[in-house]
């Protein structure tokens, strides 16, 4: 899935991001930055992401261009 970080805060590794498939706003979990070339976020930031059990996102990673194309549109830009 992919989404836009919405807050961070780098103290405490809390965060909350929104869904670019449903609008859902998502809480990052205790472990969504680790392993990842992430140190740290900020508002706005589009990442791809996998939901853990809890609900939480977690596995934060950069996508691809084709990842990171806009909701709604093919990849040549025209509404799907």
């Amino acid at each position: 899935m992919q989404g836009v970080i919405k807050a961070y805060d780098p103290g405490s590794g809390q965060g909350l991001l929104v869904c670019d498939a449903d609008l859902s706003d998502y809480d990052l979990a205790p472990d969504a930055l680790q392993g990842s070339v992430f140190r740290m976020l900020r508002q706005g930031q589009r990442v791809v992401f996998d939901l853990d059990a809890a609900g939480r996102a977690t596995h934060l990673r950069l996508g691809s261009e084709v990842d990171m194309g806009t909701p709604g549109f093919d990849a040549d830009g025209s509404p799907t």
